[in-house]
């Protein structure tokens, strides 16, 4: 099973996460996603991205719950 590797490659972790592997070198250049390098090549640990992809989430749901607020007192301040 391919799917269960702890340790995915670019191209791996690209199909992982639903982005083109274009997409995810430009994540790794800016330091959004974590990464790390094994030679001259990226990898990414499966359970790393996980972590991320939670602390994505639950950091959009916080801000969603916080939206309405910030647009209504920007409204107000114009």
């Amino acid at each position: 099973m391919a799917d269960s590797r702890e340790v995915m490659n670019i191209r791996q972790a690209s199909q992982y996460l639903g982005v083109s592997p274009d997409t995810l070198y430009k994540y790794v250049g800016e330091q959004k996603i974590p990464a790390f390098k094994l030679g001259n090549r990226w990898r990414f640990k499966k359970s790393r991205l996980d972590q991320w992809m939670e602390e994505k989430s639950s950091q959009m749901e916080a801000g969603m719950k916080r939206k309405p607020k910030a647009a209504m007192k920007a409204a107000g301040s114009q």
